[in-house]
């Protein structure tokens, strides 16, 4: 799917359906879902190699939520690619049903259960590492939040990366600035974070995380065959589409009243009309 307006209808449909998540009886993890929306609809629909059909087959590319806990985000994802019905998404934490609050290997699509922070580039390293050995084509994408980069084992597996020159591997940084404690920069600080990641030898591109066509030509412009993993630091905003929860700490877990989730949908296509 190339077309801009086409994928930005995609982004809506997802962040309503984490809307409708976070309006279930135990709520979820809506601000950090909301933040990276436009970056997993480019993902899914404009450049991961995948069959939804066919979750396991052999040539597709991997993807790796590390920052587990925005499992809304992936499930609407999924379902809106066609992994599973959309109609699924009801069952979200519901006893018995399989979207469990963080993503396991019962959804099809899913390539490694996550939650634990600061594990996800590890596995992708490893991902990456094996197809490289076997010389296979498939790239590996991995999801991070930015919070999640005060964790000692993601430059462990950033410096291995470059080490193996692993170049079919891809990072994104869902950099919107706040984690549930604050903000980012407040409780350890990241910045210059392009700079940190280019001297452990990654090519670095920085990118606005809600500009579709900017996304998809920084996807575009991925490196081959040049003995660097790439990251992509994506510039955000914490509960993107909705204003009551943008850019705020509170918005990190929400459980939406009947009120609430109605206002949310309300400034959603409100915003959605600004924009176009």
């Amino acid at each position: 799917m190339n077309d801009v307006q086409a994928l930005a209808q995609v982004a809506l449909r997802i962040r309503e359906h984490i809307l409708s998540i976070a309006a279930g009886p135990i709520g979820t993890h809506a601000g950090g879902s909301l933040s990276a929306a436009d970056i997993l609809t480019v993902l899914y629909f404009n450049v991961m190699r995948l069959l939804p059909n066919e979750p396991e087959w052999a040539q597709r590319d991997y993807f790796i939520l590390s920052k587990g806990h925005a499992s809304a985000l992936l499930y609407s994802t999924l379902a809106e690619r066609g992994f599973f019905p959309v109609e699924e998404l009801a069952t979200y934490a519901r006893s018995g049903g399989r979207l469990l609050s963080h993503p396991t290997r019962r959804v099809p699509g899913v390539e490694f259960p996550t939650g634990s922070l600061g594990h996800g580039l590890s596995l992708g390293v490893g991902m990456a590492l094996a197809a490289k050995r076997d010389r296979r084509a498939n790239r590996t994408f991995v999801l991070l939040g930015d919070g999640e980069l005060q964790e000692g084992s993601v430059w462990e597996a950033i410096m291995a990366a470059s080490n193996f020159e692993l170049d079919q591997l891809i990072a994104i940084v869902d950099r919107n600035r706040l984690q549930i404690s604050g903000h980012t920069e407040y409780r350890m600080r990241l910045e210059p974070l392009a700079e940190r990641w280019r001297s452990f030898g990654w090519n670095v591109l920085t990118v606005d995380g809600h500009d579709i066509a900017a996304l998809v030509a920084a996807f575009a412009e991925l490196p081959s065959q040049s003995k660097q993993p790439t990251v992509v630091i994506a510039n955000t905003i914490k509960g993107r589409g909705v204003k009551f929860l943008e850019d705020r700490k509170k918005s990190h877990y929400v459980t939406l009243t009947p009120d609430l989730h109605r206002k949310a949908l309300s400034e959603l296509h409100r915003g959605e009309k600004r924009e176009i």
